[in-house]
C-alpha cells in the first residue's frame, strides 16, 4: 500500500514540475506578444517601423532618381509629355539670392503631387543637388491610393544657378476631418500662389489646384503632368527601376515631363549648365511652350 502511495506522490510531483514549466513558457510567450503589439522597435522607444524604405534602401532609390543618365533622358526626348508648363509674360524674373526661384507647393496625401514630384526631382537634379528627400506615398484613403513618391518635407536643395523651395502643406495621415499639417507657406509664397495659381495664368478649372509650380514667375504648372494611375501598385524602387528603360511607359511619362521642365529651367538660367541645356533632352521642347 505504501509503495502505491509513493508512486502516486512521485507522479504528482512530476506533473507539478511539468505544469510549472509549461506555465513559464506561456508567460514568456505572452510577454513577447505584448511587446509586439506595443510596437517596440529596435531602439526600444515603441515607435512603429516605417512602411517605406529607410536607410540604405531609401538612399539607393534617391540616388537612382537624382542621377538618371543623360543618355536615357536624351533617348526619351518628349516621351509622352502632353501637359506642359504654361509661359507667363509681362513679369520680372523672381529671384532669391540672385538666382531664379522655383516654388513647388503640394501635400503628401495628394496623389497628383506624388506623380509630379518624380519629373520635378529628375529635372532639378540636373541643375543642383537635393538632400533630405524621403520615400513616402500618397494617402491610402484618397483617389489613386498609395501612389509612390518622394517628399520635399524636411529636404533642401543647393545649386549654383537656381533656388528651389519645396513646400508640403499636409501629411498623408488623417487628423480630424483633414490631413495633418506639415509646412506653412511664408507670406511671399502665399502671395505667389494667390496671384499665379489663378486665371489668367492657369485655367479656371485648375485654379487653386495642387501641385502648383511657379518657375520664377516666367512659367507655371498646376496639377499633375500625367495620371497617378500609371504608378498604381508600384513601389518607389520599381518606379526608379522603370526609369532606366527609356521604352517603358513610366520612363516616357516621368522623363518626358522632366525634359519639359528642364527646357523651362534652361530659359531661367540662361542655358546653364551648358552640358545640360544644349543636349537633346533639353532642346526637345523648344518652341512648344506658350
Amino acid at each position: 500500500m505504501r509503495k502505491i502511495q509513493e508512486r502516486t506522490t512521485a507522479r504528482k510531483g512530476r506533473m507539478r514540475r511539468a505544469n510549472a514549466a509549461i506555465a513559464a513558457v506561456l508567460v514568456v510567450f505572452a510577454v513577447m506578444v505584448v511587446a509586439k503589439l506595443g510596437g517596440a522597435g529596435e531602439g526600444g522607444g515603441g515607435e512603429p517601423a516605417s512602411p517605406f524604405p529607410t536607410g540604405d534602401a531609401a538612399a539607393a532609390i534617391v540616388t537612382s532618381l537624382t542621377s538618371v543618365p543623360a543618355a536615357t533622358l536624351d533617348q526619351v526626348g518628349t516621351g509622352s509629355a502632353e501637359v506642359l508648363p504654361k509661359a507667363v509674360t509681362g513679369q520680372q524674373v523672381l529671384t532669391e539670392g540672385g538666382k531664379p526661384l522655383v516654388l513647388y507647393v503640394g501635400a503628401e496625401y495628394c496623389p497628383f503631387c506624388a506623380a509630379q514630384r518624380w519629373p520635378v526631382v529628375v529635372a532639378l537634379s540636373r541643375f543642383g543637388t537635393f538632400s533630405g528627400l524621403t520615400i513616402t506615398a500618397s494617402a491610402s484613403d484618397d483617389v489613386y491610393p498609395n501612389t509612390p513618391t518622394v517628399s520635399f518635407h524636411g529636404s533642401s536643395y543647393s545649386s549654383d544657378v537656381l533656388t528651389f523651395q519645396g513646400v508640403e502643406t499636409s501629411g498623408r495621415t488623417r487628423q480630424g476631418g483633414s490631413y495633418a499639417p506639415l509646412d506653412q507657406l511664408t507670406p511671399q509664397q502665399a502671395k505667389l500662389v494667390q496671384q499665379f495659381n489663378a486665371p489668367p495664368y492657369v485655367d479656371a478649372k485648375s485654379a487653386g489646384a495642387i501641385p502648383f509650380i511657379d518657375f520664377a514667375n516666367q512659367a507655371v504648372a498646376a496639377g499633375a503632368s500625367f495620371s497617378p494611375e500609371l504608378l498604381a501598385g508600384m513601389t518607389a524602387q520599381q518606379v526608379t527601376a522603370a526609369l532606366s528603360d527609356p521604352d517603358s511607359e513610366v520612363a516616357k511619362a516621368v522623363l518626358g515631363n522632366a525634359n519639359a521642365i528642364t527646357t523651362v529651367l534652361c530659359k531661367l538660367t540662361g542655358d546653364k549648365p551648358a552640358n545640360v541645356c544644349t543636349g537633346p533632352a533639353a532642346t526637345a521642347f523648344q518652341g512648344k511652350f506658350g
